[in-house]
C-alpha cells in the first residue's frame, strides 16, 4: 500500500474512532451517494496487485451491504436516486450501487450477494469489452510487468527502463509508467502498453474474453428484476484527450448500440476512467445531448440538491479495494473526507 493510501486507512480510523462518521454528517453528508465499484471476487494471495483498488471480496460487498442498513439508509435504484435527488423535500440518506465495464465476476461473484440483500444495482457496460474490441490496457500493463524481469520501452519524453524482478520493484515500475503514460496522449500510452504486452507475450482479446461479459449475457441480464445495465461508451476512451467529434460518437453510438442490443431503452452512461483530466464540461453536455438522463464521473463526493442542474455530472463514492473496512465505509458515507478533499466545496461540476 502506497503512503497516500495508508494516510486514508489512517484517516478512516480516526473519523470512525472519534465518532466523526457520525456527529458530522450534518455538516458533510449530501441527500445521498453513488458508489463506484469494478470487479467482486474472492481475494488473491498477495504480491503483485497494482489493480488490486479495483477489487472487492463478496465477504466485504456483503458487511458493507449490512452496514449501509444497519446505519439507517436506503439501498435505491439510480432511476430512484434522480427522482429523490431533484425532490427537494428533505429524506432519508440514499445509496445506489454502479460497477463499471461489464466484468464476468460481477455476474459471478456480486450478482448472488445483491440479491441475498434485495438491492438495485446498474452495470455500464462497453462494446468493445462485450464485443473483444477495445483493451483492457491497464490490466495489460499490469500482466506484462508480471511477465517481464525488466520494463523498458521508448517514450516520446525519453526511455523508461527500470528493474522488475520482484514484486517491489514491478510495483514501483508500474506506478511509475502509469502515471507517466496517463499524463500524455491515449495514443501513446496505448502504443506503449502494447509493446510491452508483445514484450511478456500477453494476449490482449484473451484478457478481455476472460475478464468482461459478451453481448448476449448483458442482453439476458437486462431484463432481470433490480438490474439496470447503462452505457460506457464504445471502446472506454479518456474523452478528454480525444477530438469532439470522436468523443461525440463514443458517447452516442454507444447508447444507440447498446439499447438495440438491448432492446429497451437505456438512461444511463458512466465516463470512463472519470477524472477531472478524462471527463469535463464537454463530455457532460454530450452526454445531456446525447439524449441520457443521467452521466457518472468518478470525482469523489456526495450527491447534494444543487446536482439536480448536473444531472450528467455526477460524483461517486468508491469502495476501493486497499481499503475494505467497516471504518472506511462508515467515514466515506458520512461525507467528511470529500470535505477535505474538496477544499469544503459540496460540488465538482467544472
Amino acid at each position: 500500500m502506497s503512503l497516500r493510501h495508508k494516510a486514508f486507512s489512517a484517516a478512516f480510523t480516526a473519523i470512525a474512532a472519534t465518532g466523526a462518521d457520525r456527529w458530522g454528517r450534518g455538516l458533510a453528508q449530501g441527500k445521498g451517494a453513488i458508489l463506484t465499484l469494478h470487479h467482486v471476487r474472492p481475494a488473491t494471495a498477495g504480491g503483485f496487485r497494482p489493480n488490486g483498488l479495483l477489487e472487492i471480496t463478496p465477504d466485504f460487498l456483503d458487511r458493507a451491504l449490512t452496514l449501509i442498513r444497519a446505519e439507517g439508509y436506503e439501498i435505491v435504484s439510480l432511476d430512484e436516486a434522480l427522482v429523490r435527488l431533484v425532490d427537494p423535500q428533505p429524506g432519508r440518506f440514499f445509496v445506489a450501487l454502479t460497477f463499471d465495464d461489464g466484468y464476468r465476476d460481477n455476474l459471478d461473484h456480486a450478482w448472488p450477494v445483491l440479491a441475498k440483500h434485495g438491492v438495485p444495482w446498474t452495470l455500464y457496460a462497453v462494446r468493445g469489452f462485450a464485443e473483444r474490441t477495445a483493451r483492457l490496457w491497464w490490466l495489460e500493463l499490469e500482466e506484462a510487468i508480471r511477465a517481464l524481469p525488466r520494463v523498458s520501452v521508448e517514450l516520446p519524453d525519453g526511455r523508461f527502463d527500470a528493474p522488475s524482478g520482484t514484486d517491489a520493484e514491478k510495483q514501483k515500475a508500474f506506478d511509475q509508467l502509469y502515471w507517466r503514460l496517463r499524463k500524455g496522449p491515449e495514443a501513446i500510452l496505448l502504443s506503449v502498453i502494447s509493446d510491452l504486452a508483445r514484450q511478456g507475450g500477453i494476449d490482449a482479446i484473451a484478457l478481455v474474453e476472460r475478464e468482461c461479459l459478451p453481448t448476449e449475457t448483458l442482453r439476458s441480464l437486462a431484463g432481470a428484476p433490480g438490474v439496470t445495465i447503462g452505457a460506457h461508451t464504445l471502446s472506454h476512451p479518456m474523452l478528454a484527450k480525444h477530438p469532439e467529434a470522436e468523443a461525440r460518437r463514443e458517447v452516442a453510438e454507444s447508447k444507440a448500440w447498446l439499447e438495440e442490443a438491448l432492446g429497451a431503452p437505456v438512461r444511463h452512461f458512466a465516463y470512463p476512467v472519470g477524472d477531472p483530466t478524462s471527463a469535463g464540461p464537454r463530455e457532460f453536455a454530450l452526454a445531456r445531448e446525447a439524449g441520457f438522463a443521467s452521466a457518472v464521473a468518478t470525482r469523489p463526493g456526495h450527491l447534494f440538491p444543487g446536482h439536480a442542474a448536473h444531472l450528467h455530472a455526477l460524483p461517486r463514492v468508491s469502495l476501493n479495494g486497499l481499503h475494505q473496512s467497516e471504518a472506511a465505509l462508515k467515514a466515506l458515507l458520512s461525507g467528511l473526507p470529500f470535505l477535505l478533499w474538496n477544499k469544503g466545496q459540496r460540488m465538482s461540476v467544472d
